[in-house]
């Protein structure tokens, strides 16, 4: 299509208080009452709910529990219980008669009902969705009011993946005047763009509540990241007969700065609505700007620069926090693909958190940002498929509204690997709801002189949801994640689509893909899938095993670990440095997407119980890097890079495969105490070196040098029986805001201070201050126990615990004990 997307994107404020917030919105986190039960009258105002938990969001219940085969959701979706869960909060409100009141909710997995002092206020099918109520008809005049909250995870499977339960997400109690910004009411686009100057336009919608009269004016204020002023216009607002009105605005930035990857710098925009001159509503939001294109021969340019997207897939949980949304959390996962390199993020595979987003507009990752993973054709029981003809277009639209304003999101997914790919599914299997939707689309295609005949109903559909996608914004270009690779793929087919996505089919992105497809844009959407327990490895490591045989063929052996070595992946995926070699090697793909930066909970292919988690992470689930993390290291980040494996802790007389990753040298040289073992260097497309190495205890040592210099070097040491523990802290400085986290690795180590890389110690784990442990985890995708109990055993030498800080200043003391080993303490100062 040869368009260039321009675009200026809102963000949060820095200090992350709401994502866009309008009038006063203050956290409505704190002070609920939970409690587990199908009771239908808890959304009474009068239900007595005093023996209920008392509890902050956001909220996860099924994390809480052991892993156990039992439970209807089966290994591929956590193995833990869902349920139906009540929520309810009890809070007074000195309500004005010239404010409205709205509860917002960024997400509630899944299945909402709420209720406010018993009045019905809405149903909300979607886990994933962002959604608001208005509170004021029915908020008491004063005194107490009362919202309960049900949420029905109670039908499972219902997904592929983890998904939590609960209200996961943020909650947020707004108040704004009778006349105020609308929810995600404003868009800004940068139509030109030039080193000297920046068109910016804002496009705002304003309600008028109540039909009020009077002299309104929208003030709409620029300022830079020092808080300098850099723009500001006026406009009237002219309210006919009391409706609502659309206000266009225009400012010219001079010599704007870019949003990039490297500099995600961002302004600030101030949104003010007046009244007779007086403020009575406001909204305030940061500003990216920056411009991009796609293009059929050369990939993908950011301001003008081609830039490879060197991505990575994402599913929404936390790890041990399950899927309870904590800003530090995201973070420190955005911080450690950052460090590999990563500049990409595909939201897979549905609308993410706010908060991820705003983290990708500061730490400059550009966003995938996808809608579903299911049409109309389910793939589980209970999924959305049930939801999708009802609410498939207020979800979509939702989402475009609320994130279409960020600089991180890029690229619209409308889907993930949907059925309706194929032709499977036919006019005659519909019910009569969902012919009646896909041909009332059609007859409006028709009415505006496209021709629909030769059309499969499947294409129809994607017609629709990449219509309602432009409808809301036509800056960025729409696509799917593909895994039927032919053009008779009927969302492909359907020319709604402004970027081809392929997941997988490796053969098809190279010469292959303009033969089949001419002139046309491609990203890989999913890519890989290898297979890697963090310090498991099996050799010979240049054996590749496939598991399994085939996607729907079962596959178990007794020991459920994946070898690390890069020689272990899936039939429909291939090796890491399969993948990447072919996106370096073409310009016309515009990069791609791993599958996936952090392993997940849920789909633990290959196997099954009693494994409950993936293996496909290049970082483990505590967040521990992978060896194939330093390949992407040394191939995407702009520093040199050395790594050496596997541990040194073998059998007398083992044959091991000593691999190196390495880069901005010319060679690597590995020496056994002190002994050179050979120089290497890579050859052809292959990313790392090898030597093989008879086990002799003592010292592995490896010297990259460019020029005869040397640039870097590492040593693996032989480890004797632990004698002592070991914890590190990433930050052990905190703020006493009752969500602050210190992720703390705990590993043992013999009496010179060497980590034992094969212990398996059980630690406990126990704190005494203004904090509490918010999970532990190892990084074991078969450890059956609850993520939330204070032990943990170490798997491959190392475990995690969580500390969450209460919101007191003071000090917390970390105590980790182990049979046979000294305790281990560790202090954390919050301020």
């Amino acid at each position: 299509m040869g368009l260039i997307f321009r675009l200026t994107l809102l963000v949060v404020a820095l200090v992350f208080a709401h994502p866009a917030f309008a009038g006063d919105v203050q956290n409505f986190n704190s002070g609920w009452r939970f409690s587990l039960s199908a009771d239908t009258l808890a959304c009474q105002p009068r239900y007595n709910d005093a023996d209920w938990r008392i509890l902050d969001l956001p909220h996860d219940w099924s994390i809480e529990s052991d892993f156990s085969l039992k439970y209807p959701s089966t290994p591929g979706s956590g193995a833990l219980p869902g349920g139906i869960g009540w929520y309810r909060k009890t809070f007074t409100l000195n309500r004005s008669a010239n404010k409205n009141y709205y509860i917002d909710f960024d997400g509630i997995y899944w299945n909402s009902k709420v209720w406010l002092n018993g009045h019905f206020l809405g149903h909300r099918p979607n886990g994933y969705i962002s959604f608001r109520y208005d509170l004021t008809p029915y908020l008491n005049a004063s005194g107490k009011n009362v919202i309960a909250v049900q949420v029905n995870n109670s039908q499972q499977p219902n997904s592929r993946w983890y998904t939590g339960s609960g209200i996961y997400r943020n909650v947020w109690l707004t108040t704004t005047g009778k006349v105020q910004i609308a929810h995600w009411g404003t868009y800004v686009t940068t139509p030109k763009i030039s080193d000297s100057n920046a068109l910016v336009e804002v496009e705002t919608s304003i309600e008028n509540t109540n039909g009020q009269v009077g002299k309104f004016e929208l003030k709409t204020i620029i300022t830079n990241a020092k808080g300098i002023k850099a723009g500001e216009t006026t406009a009237p607002i002219s309210f006919a007969l009391g409706k609502n009105q659309t206000v266009k605005q225009k400012i010219s930035i001079s010599k704007p700065i870019l949003w990039s990857v490297e500099k995600p710098y961002l302004y600030q925009v101030t949104n003010i609505v007046l009244q007779n001159g007086k403020p009575i509503d406001q909204q305030n939001t940061s500003l990216g700007i920056r411009f991009f294109h796609f293009d059929a021969e050369k990939g993908f340019f950011l301001n003008g620069k081609p830039l490879k997207i060197k991505g990575v897939c994402m599913h929404h949980d936390l790890g041990c926090l399950g899927t309870a949304v904590n800003i530090r959390a995201i973070e420190r996962q955005l911080e450690i693909l950052k460090q590999m390199g990563c500049n990409a993020i595909r939201t897979s595979h549905n609308a993410p958190a706010p908060e991820l987003l705003d983290l990708c507009d500061r730490m400059g990752f550009i966003v995938m940002d996808e809608a579903l993973d299911i049409w109309r054709k389910k793939k589980s029981p209970f999924d959305y498929s049930n939801y999708f003809n009802e609410w498939h277009e207020r979800d979509l639209t939702d989402l475009i509204l609320r994130d279409r304003n960020h600089p991180s999101v890029f690229l619209w997914s409308i889907g993930n690997e949907v059925l309706e790919q194929w032709s499977n599914i036919n006019a005659d299997t519909l019910n009569l709801q969902q012919a009646n939707l896909i041909l009332n689309f059609a007859n409006t295609l028709n009415k505006k002189d496209l021709d629909t005949t030769s059309l499969h109903v499947n294409s129809l559909l994607t017609i629709k949801l990449a219509n309602t996608v432009r409808d809301l914004d036509k800056t960025r270009p729409v696509t799917a994640g593909n895994n039927e690779p032919e053009p008779s793929n009927h969302v492909l087919r359907s020319g709604a689509m402004d970027i081809v996505g392929f997941n997988y089919h490796e053969y098809n992105w190279g010469d292959a893909f303009h033969k089949k497809f001419p002139n046309q844009k491609l990203i890989i959407t999913e890519s890989t899938s290898a297979l890697m327990s963090r310090g498991y490895y099996e050799m010979p490591s240049d054996s590749i095993r496939m598991w399994p045989k085939r996607w729907d063929i079962p596959f178990d052996r007794p020991v459920h670990h994946c070898s690390s070595y890069d020689n272990c992946h899936v039939p429909w995926g291939s090796t890491h440095e399969e993948s990447w070699n072919l996106v370096k090697k073409y310009d016309h793909i515009s990069g791609l997407f791993l599958w996936t930066g952090f392993d997940y909970l849920g789909e633990p292919t290959p196997f099954w119980w009693p494994s409950r988690s993936s293996y496909f992470g290049v970082v483990d689930l505590a967040g521990f890097p992978k060896d194939a993390f330093y390949m992407y290291q040394s191939e995407w980040a702009d520093k040199p890079v050395l790594h050496i494996f596997p541990h040194w802790n073998w059998e007398a007389g083992k044959t091991v495969d000593v691999w190196a990753y390495y880069s901005q040298a010319e060679e690597v040289e590995l020496f056994l105490n002190g002994k050179s073992l050979e120089k290497k260097q890579k050859q052809g497309d292959t990313l790392h070196v090898m030597w093989r190495v008879p086990f002799e205890a003592g010292t592995l040592k490896a010297v990259s040098s460019k020029n005869g210099k040397v640039v870097l070097a590492q040593e693996i040491q032989t480890a004797g029986d632990p004698v002592a523990i070991r914890l590190k802290a990433d930050r052990n400085n905190l703020k006493a805001d009752g969500q602050d986290l210190s992720f703390v690795t705990a590993e043992v180590v013999d009496s010179k201070g060497i980590a034992v890389p094969t212990a398996n110690n059980l630690l406990r784990f126990s704190v005494v201050g203004e904090g509490f442990i918010a999970g532990t985890d190892n990084g074991d995708p078969t450890d059956s126990s609850s993520l939330k109990k204070p032990e943990r055993h170490l798997f491959s030498g190392k475990a995690l615990v969580v500390i969450q800080t209460k919101k007191k200043i003071g000090k917390i003391r970390l105590k980790v004990s182990s049979n046979g080993l000294k305790d281990a303490i560790l202090e954390l100062n919050l301020h």
